[in-house]
């Protein structure tokens, strides 16, 4: 018994120099709660920091005597390119297409044939009235030749009756006969006419299945292909073509703009102006007002405006979609300096006399009410609400409200 408890002793583990807390290594205790801080720190500040603000581009307003506004822009508005003579070329008769000379893009000189319709039936019907007039001539001349014969026999008649070898009364009677014969060659006279009036027709008939370029000008739709009915009473549907082709003008290229009527007064007819395509923005076009259109629309309340180029160019197309800046004339010598600012047309929302910017306050925006001038290309004129030196911000402001927060992007010089 004695062996088997020292031997179980030997085996007992001996704790008596351990801690009493039990603890191992205190110092990674530490390290798991500042680690723990840490994270709980960095989850607050993304939680609770403000969002990024949104990036701009900010320009500053300088005196308008540096830019001057003189001869800028009153007023812009948009329109489109329009042709004021444009035809659809079409046949005056319905009849089947048997040739088309003409496609897109072509150009034609006026009464060039563009089309050609099927003849044969007219051809026919020419040719039978060219007969008719032929035999109504030769009526005519034989009628002729009797009315000739009996004005001699009644000469002969004449003449025996004074020498009393006939009667009067056989005088009378070749009288009679060349009064008949002479209304006879009246009536001759007039069918021969007739007929020469129905060739006439027959003749127009025939010209009609040519078809004509009524103007020069170029092509810009082809309708018609041949084998199709072309007819000018077609109501449009159906198999039937109302016409050939277009034929437009490019000479009498122009732009119609519609401007709201409460600007209106700032437009008139001769007015210098520069049109810039929606395709060449960077390209502008000298022009001036031909005419401001008597009439106002009241579903939109505008009034419409036509401005003439006065420049030709191969680029400018019917129905291109155009903006219009109608400008002031260049002040006279002596005048007042211009008052105000200038600002970048893009720092600004809104056109005519009012509009607003966003001028920028440390790290946000403010939204100001502004009374607008003059625009001169990228320049637009600030008449009140800025002052020089001012920041604002430029670029997509239907993305802004006020007091919203922003960093700059792009500062400009």
């Amino acid at each position: 018994m004695d062996d088997r408890a020292a031997l179980l002793n030997q085996l007992r583990i001996d704790r008596s120099d351990e801690p009493a807390d039990g603890g191992g290594k205190p110092w990674l205790k530490w390290l798991i709660a500042l680690v723990l801080l840490a994270l709980l720190g960095i989850a607050a500040w993304i939680y609770l920091a403000p969002p990024p603000g949104l990036p701009v581009t900010v320009a500053i307003a300088r005196p308008a005597s540096s830019g001057g506004a003189s001869g800028g822009s009153l007023l812009d508005a948009a329109g489109y390119v329009v042709a004021r003579r444009a035809a659809t070329v079409s046949a005056k008769i319905t009849g089947l297409v048997t040739e088309v000379l003409i496609e897109e893009g072509s150009k034609v000189e006026a009464n060039q044939i563009v089309a050609r319709l099927d003849d044969t039936n007219i051809r026919a019907s020419l040719e039978q009235s060219r007969a008719q007039l032929e035999s109504a001539k030769a009526q005519a001349a034989q009628v002729r030749v009797n009315v000739a014969n009996a004005e001699r026999d009644v000469t002969r008649r004449k003449g025996l009756v004074e020498q009393k070898f006939i009667s009067v009364a056989e005088l009378d009677t070749a009288q009679t006969t060349l009064d008949g014969l002479r209304a006879s060659l009246t009536t001759a006279e007039r069918n021969m006419t007739v007929s020469a009036r129905a060739v006439d027709v027959a003749q127009r008939a025939f010209d009609d299945t040519t078809v004509r370029a009524p103007f020069a000008g170029v092509i810009t739709v082809k309708a018609a292909q041949v084998g199709e009915i072309v007819s000018p009473l077609s109501a449009g549907g159906g198999f039937t073509r109302t016409g050939i082709g277009t034929v437009v003008d490019m000479d009498s290229l122009e732009v119609e703009v519609d401007v709201n009527e409460n600007f209106i007064n700032r437009v008139k007819a001769a007015q210098p102006a520069v049109i810039k395509l929606n395709a060449y923005p960077d390209w502008s076009i000298p022009a001036s007002v031909i005419a401001v259109i008597p009439t106002a629309d009241r579903t939109k309340a505008t009034v419409k405006v036509r401005v003439a180029f006065k420049e030709r160019d191969d680029r400018v197309l019917p129905e291109m979609g155009a903006r219009v800046s109608f400008l002031s004339e260049a002040p006279a010598a002596g005048a007042a300096a211009p008052t105000g600012v200038i600002v970048p047309a893009d720092a600004v929302l809104g056109t005519g006399e009012k509009g607003a910017v966003f001028l920028l306050k440390g790290e946000t925006v403010e939204r100001r009410a502004v009374k607008l001038g003059a625009r001169n290309g990228a320049d637009q004129t600030v008449i009140a609400g800025l002052n020089a030196g001012d920041r604002m911000v430029i670029g997509d402001l239907a993305k802004l409200k006020d007091g919203d927060r922003v960093r700059i992007a792009v500062a400009a010089p």
